[in-house]
């Protein structure tokens, strides 16, 4: 649910603490008993699997489990004909408001490193507990798959295993460190860079360690050789170089270099001075441009949802994506130059690619043919036409290719939440953890949701998913719209491959189950309809043309004969929260009520507004902001927010707070001492579920007070 902002993070968990409560239930009228088929919490009991991984040897994956806020690693083990066999390698207990991800295999497939503590989004120590002892910083352990209790390295996150398996280079305090991987041996920094390091890139041989090093208005790629203790620098420049890459035979390494600006952080990033790829000599520090995209769509960089950017092949190809055609889609191109060739072809997007460790297999996730879901397709080295490998209602994503061949990756579709599962020959996922679904997951009491496209007054069209009440509810009730956070973000007709958005899901079918009609809105700026869609004109702080997709959902639903059109309401987070401020603060007259999380509520508030921001710039972002519209704000909303948010400010939020009370709007806040934009505690998801569906229940579902 994360705001396209500097640092952006996702949604998770937080203990909400009530802080202010105005304007208590209407004496005129009392609220609806609700029936439900299962609680929220139910709902939400599925383990979210993230971070999955394959192993260099030995044919095992490992993932993490996040089951009701305890976070665990997880290792299937490679059996008979195909099939597999899980069990947890780590052992923590509790909803403790500790992250736990950034997996990696030691070479012999035997051992993972992760990072367990702090906020992975980035930002640092977080203390969602609210301990008198103080924030919980970020530390590198390692667990073996032959049960010994999982070791503590050091402080640290972004680890990398060195080839040879004897150590473990890693993030302190924007420094790297090394640390041997068995016990006894001492961490000890390696380079002091006066940037901030990131981006580990160990050489085949383990000899050299490619990385960023970020300094502010630009970023250089360094190699550091062991042998000669000495750190080249490839090319330096006054741009921002990242993603290293080595070639297969560790004599080059391949970076991404985006061209300098000074464009601030809601400038248009339709078009741009192209971004080019470079190779360089880690011996000499030598480096020339290879290839620099075209002028016009794709010329500025964007890159995937996953962490891979940038896949050096064994046939000699860098694999890469861009946006040319208007549509993320992978290219290839010589080393050396050239033209490149383009792999994928269509109106579709790609989500997330992986490169197997021989490096003769892609996999990657798209909505190829079937837009509002995803499906994994394999590209084989040398190939330039993609196989598919899953097709269906279902969802595909985060594939990755096991030492044995095997192709594994996240599944699920609108019933079944999202697991690790191997693919057969044919497709059909196998899942590795089956055992790991709680009996009390209402499975069978879910609602399919309906693709809905529907005109926003602008002529743009917007794709949607509908969730409509079983049978036996009123045949006129409440809706509900919901907006994603992001804003590139898409969801799915199903449960979705990030965590924020699965919740998010979750809670849509309670409320349908509740009774009311749910309509989850892929409004313009989000992921999955293109670089037009994406980049849509006088988007944000430019002039706010989201908007025209909140009317374009609240009139689509109130022309259903099913629903109440003096009862729809609005939420969503972050982004999301932005979308329902912006709505009830400009169609209180079509939106009856909001829960608003994280919110962005004045855009001129938010740092520099890039080449924008000539004359007039602020105005208009505040005018674009739910406060440049306050005086016309009526309907009540609940405000949520975690004062520990290094995403969205918390002063948003007070701000928004003082305009609602100088216009006497009807209003509920939750302050969640300590948390950040991205929850990190089960605890929290339940209670801002379950104070979200107490408001609605007090404003959409009032029947008259009897007499």
């Amino acid at each position: 649910m994360t705001l396209k902002l500097p640092g952006a993070v996702r949604l998770s968990t937080a203990a909400l603490s009530v802080a202010t409560m105005l304007a208590p239930w209407p004496a005129s009228a009392a609220p609806r008993a609700l029936a439900h088929d299962f609680t929220i919490e139910q709902v939400l009991s599925a383990p979210f699997p993230s971070s999955l991984v394959a192993a260099g040897q030995g044919g095992r994956v490992a993932w993490v489990f996040d089951k009701d806020g305890s976070r665990n690693v997880w290792v299937a083990e490679p059996g008979v004909n195909g099939t597999f066999a899980a069990h947890p390698i780590s052992a923590y207990v509790g909803d403790e408001g500790v992250d736990l991800g950034e997996l990696a295999w030691t070479p012999d497939g035997r051992q993972v490193v992760y990072s367990r503590g702090g906020s992975l989004e980035g930002g640092g120590p977080v203390n969602t507990l609210s301990q008198p002892s103080g924030a919980v910083g970020q530390e590198i352990w390692v667990a073996s798959v032959d049960g010994t209790a999982p070791r503590r390295i050091g402080p640290g996150h972004s680890a990398a295993t060195s080839p040879h398996g004897d150590v473990v280079a890693y993030i302190q305090a924007d420094q790297i460190w090394l640390a041997p991987l068995a016990a006894g041996g001492q961490p000890t920094q390696l380079i002091h860079d006066r940037g901030r390091s990131g981006q580990l890139a160990w050489s085949p041989d383990g000899g050299r360690l490619a990385f960023v090093s970020s300094r502010g208005d630009h970023s250089l790629v360094g190699v550091y050789d062991f042998a000669a203790k000495a750190i080249v620098w490839l090319g330096p420049s006054v741009d921002r170089d990242m993603a290293p890459t080595w070639s297969p035979d560790g004599r080059s390494v391949a970076f991404v270099r985006i061209a300098a600006n000074n464009a601030g952080v809601f400038a248009d990033s339709h078009e741009a001075q192209p971004w080019s790829l470079w190779v360089g000599d880690p011996a000499t520090g030598a480096a020339k441009g290879v290839w620099t995209a075209s002028p016009g769509p794709g010329s500025a960089f964007h890159r995937m949802e996953s962490e891979t950017t940038l896949m050096w092949t064994a046939d000699g190809r860098l694999v890469f994506p861009w946006e040319r055609s208007g549509w993320m889609q992978l290219y290839a191109v010589s080393p050396k130059g050239g033209e490149p060739t383009r792999l994928t072809h269509g109106d579709f997007e790609v989500f997330s690619a992986s490169l197997s460790a021989d490096r003769k297999r892609i996999v990657y996730s798209s909505n190829e043919g079937d837009i509002d879901h995803r499906h994994i397709w394999e590209l084989a080295a040398g190939a330039t036409t993609p196989r598919q490998l899953t097709r269906g209602a279902t969802i595909e994503d985060s594939a990755a290719v096991t030492s044995s061949g095997q192709v594994v990756a996240l599944n699920g579709d609108w019933r079944k939440p999202i697991r690790p599962v191997s693919l057969t020959a044919s497709g059909q996922p196998v899942e590795l953890a089956p055992a790991a679904m709680p009996a009390e997951f209402p499975a069978a009491r879910l609602t399919e949701p309906k693709q809905v496209i529907f005109d926003s007054p602008d002529g743009v069209k917007v794709h949607a998913q509908l969730f409509l009440p079983p049978a036996g509810h009123p045949s006129r009730g409440p809706a509900i719209l919901f907006f994603h956070g992001g804003p590139t973000r898409q969801m799915l007709l199903g449960w979705h491959p990030m965590d924020a958005y699965a919740y998010m899901y979750g809670l849509n079918q309670y409320l349908a189950n509740e009774g009311y009609v749910v309509l989850s809105v892929n409004y313009r700026g989000g992921s999955g309809y293109g670089l037009d869609f994406r980049e849509a004109k006088n988007f944000g702080a430019k002039g706010a043309s989201e908007d025209n997709d909140i009317v374009g959902a609240a009139k689509y639903l109130a022309s259903r004969p099913d629903v109440d059109a003096s009862r729809i309401g609005i939420w969503g987070g972050s982004y999301g929260g932005l979308m329902t401020a912006l709505g009830l603060s400009r169609h209180s007259d079509l939106l009856a009520a909001g829960v608003d999380y994280a919110g962005v509520h004045d855009w001129s508030a938010m740092g520099r507004l890039g080449p924008g921001s000539a004359k007039g710039a602020s105005e208009l972002a505040l005018q674009s902001s739910p406060m440049g519209s306050i005086d016309k704000w009526k309907s009540p909303v609940l405000l949520i927010h975690a004062d520990d948010d290094r995403n969205v400010p918390f002063s948003q939020t007070v701000e928004i707070v003082q305009g609602l009370r100088q216009h006497n709007v009807e209003f509920e806040q939750i302050i969640l001492p300590d948390e950040i934009h991205d929850l990190l505690r089960a605890d929290s998801w339940n209670r801002f579920f379950r104070a979200t569906d107490d408001f609605f229940a007090r404003h959409l579902q009032a029947e008259p007070a009897q007499h």
